[in-house]
């Protein structure tokens, strides 16, 4: 079974590092078999938001998009379907660690000349962040999104993959878990809000 520590901090404060809680947890009988970091090579993928589109003076199917993070502006050439002013996009800067998504190997990504235009930096597809196989278009975050936060402290995670063993049934859920993670690190359980609407 996986769960996410970040779903797993929706029910209790976890302060202590993944390794750490993988070990008690696989000392107090759920096995952890490993654990898989989502944005650990993100380096300084970061939160953008697309200002402008414009064409590409050599390529009718590609684009120029500019990319407002803040504190910087930045163009770049993009080809995928699903851009659009306004919304908010994971933009890698040269240097992240990403995906390629024809062979699925890792890369670091550098400054490109795409049919005569630089682009210094990259609109990303879940894919090319390791997140999905989806490549279809960009990856468009939420509107809420802060611009400019590092994607990893926004999207990483640790998945636990546990082997959880026929006598504790109590532990295939997430809130299982989560009992599980409060009585190993003395912390309080927050029960997840079952109330809802009784009327018609």
């Amino acid at each position: 079974m996986k769960v996410s520590l970040n779903w797993l901090q929706e029910y209790v404060d976890i302060n202590i590092p993944p390794h750490e809680l993988a070990r008690r947890l696989t000392m107090a009988g759920t096995e952890v078999e490993g654990i898989r970091f989502i944005g650990k090579n993100w380096g300084d993928a970061m939160i953008g938001e697309i200002t402008a589109i414009n064409p590409h003076p050599n390529a009718d199917r590609l684009r120029l998009v500019t990319i407002d993070t803040g504190d910087n502006q930045t163009t770049v050439v993009c080809g995928a379907p699903n851009i659009r002013t306004g919304i908010k996009i994971a933009f890698a800067p040269v240097g992240t660690q990403l995906i390629d998504s024809e062979s699925g190997k890792s890369f670091c990504l550098k400054s490109a000349r795409i049919r005569g235009v630089s682009s210094s930096g990259m609109v990303c597809s879940e894919r090319e962040l390791g997140i999905s196989e989806n490549h279809e278009g960009i990856m468009i975050l939420p509107d809420e999104a802060p611009k400019g936060k590092p994607l990893a402290e926004y999207l990483g995670d640790a998945v636990f993959d546990l082997a959880v063993t026929p006598n504790r049934p109590d532990c295939l859920s997430v809130i299982g878990i989560a009992r599980e993670a409060a009585a190993l690190t003395g912390k309080k359980i927050h029960q997840p809000d079952n109330s809802y609407d009784e009327t018609e």
